[in-house]
């Protein structure tokens, strides 16, 4: 005899998905058991499970809602409620129904007859419920009735993956999560104000679905181009701001990565990081196609920021210009304006100067008071000079490098 949960779990007609991992799995062999032993067994390896993970059942539960990837969480990112149609929303309705039961659920009740009469005076360890997820579902006492909240919550957030993770990357032709973004914040980034609030601009017409412009970041190594753009995303992550990383070298799919792209609510920087190409480069001509768009319309929701220490991104050679004697190309001075505009298709190009000396200690200054160092102002001063002939060079990197280790050696002797 199986129990009745089981029953309802097996009536799911739209998030099955939400079992579909470790946690669900062990979950679904709970209720399927049948006699004592298998259930204590199935309810160790759940709890294992949720342990692994620090999370209790009931966000366990929530946040596969959230996360999961269906025909109602895909339809209304692009749709209304009111434009789907009624069959979905029942089904969306009855689902909640089952999931709200699970929710509420406990461990006897989870058992069917024969095993609850021989567990019913056993204590279990608790699911603490910690509400680290969208409250919405945490405090409502009938979810059928939070199927608007829940689509607010798929056009804000996605689904999947995008749902999961802030910044992705593409990698042997699909998108991948980073678990871990850089967490460097933007207002930690000084020196470069008026390229930072230029960028930082451009950004929000994104956000809030205006033109905006693909951006060329282009100066010395180590000045905080990368950075800047990494920092757009702790900024903006919570209005619905994507960032994908894509390598030199898989820029041939981008044309693949706009069109994944295109339809879904979120706003999305493709970031490019160290942008050259060498001639015949078939990134060069994928990049192309996308900075000057192509037959079908440009989307609204991507830009591309890239990052280069060269101004002209396509390397030229003194072989490459045209010697009218032996020339095989008519036209060979446009092939090489060509390249050498190619710069020019970026909507914005922000330059990244070499650091003084001014603005290199004005650098250190502002992370050392960010990372609360006990040190005189003479002091840090004198040593960051010293670090920057001994390293390498006056920059933002830099600078960050020599508070980090500044730091390490005084708390080491403190």
């Amino acid at each position: 005899m199986i129990s009745e949960i089981y029953k309802k779990v097996s009536l799911l007609v739209l998030y099955q998905g939400v079992f579909d991992n470790a946690i669900g799995q062990a979950f679904i062999t709970l209720l399927a058991t049948d006699n004592v032993a298998d259930f204590l067994k199935a309810y160790g390896q759940l709890f294992q499970a949720l342990a692994s993970k620090n999370i209790s059942w009931n966000d366990f539960l929530i946040e596969q809602i959230l996360l999961d990837d269906n025909p109602f969480s895909q339809q209304v990112q692009k749709k209304s409620v009111w434009e789907l149609p009624e069959s979905l929303i029942n089904g969306v309705k009855q689902d909640l129904s089952i999931l709200q039961s699970l929710y509420n659920s406990s461990i006897y009740s989870l058992s069917n007859s024969t095993v609850f009469e021989q567990i019913k005076f056993l204590i279990f360890p608790a699911w603490e419920v910690e509400n680290k997820l969208e409250s919405f579902l945490h405090s409502s006492s009938d979810w059928t009735e939070l199927v608007e909240d829940l689509a607010d919550y798929y056009r804000k957030c996605g689904t999947g993956i995008f749902a999961r993770y802030q910044a992705l990357r593409w990698q042997e032709g699909r998108l991948q999560g980073i678990t871990h973004p850089d967490p460097v914040q933007i207002q930690d980034i000084v020196g470069y104000e008026m390229a930072k609030k230029t960028l930082i601009k451009n950004t929000e017409f994104l956000l809030a679905g205006y033109p905006a412009l693909n951006v060329l970041l282009y100066g010395c190594r180590g000045s905080g181009k990368s950075s800047l753009v990494k920092g757009l995303l702790q900024k903006y992550h919570s209005q619905g701001l994507r960032l994908i990383e894509v390598a030199k070298s898989e820029l041939k799919d981008l044309p693949l990565i706009i069109e994944i792209l295109q339809d879904l609510p979120q706003k999305f920087i493709i970031f490019v990081d160290d942008l050259s190409f060498e001639e015949d480069d078939e990134a060069f001509k994928a990049l192309k196609v996308v900075l000057e768009g192509s037959v079908t319309a440009r989307p609204k929701n991507v830009v591309v920021y890239a990052t280069s220490n060269r101004r002209h991104l396509v390397r030229e050679f003194f072989a490459d210009r045209p010697r009218p004697k032996d020339s095989d190309e008519v036209h060979n001075w446009d092939t090489v304006q060509e390249k050498l505009s190619f710069s020019d298709r970026f909507g914005l190009t922000l330059t990244f100067e070499p650091a003084n000396q001014e603005k290199y200690l004005e650098i250190v200054r502002h992370l050392a008071s960010l990372a609360k160092l006990k040190i005189s102002l003479e002091d840090l001063e004198f040593r960051a000079k010293q670090w920057a002939t001994q390293h390498n060079g006056r920059s933002g990197r830099t600078a960050r490098q020599f508070v980090d280790f500044l730091q390490g050696e005084l708390e080491l002797n403190r």
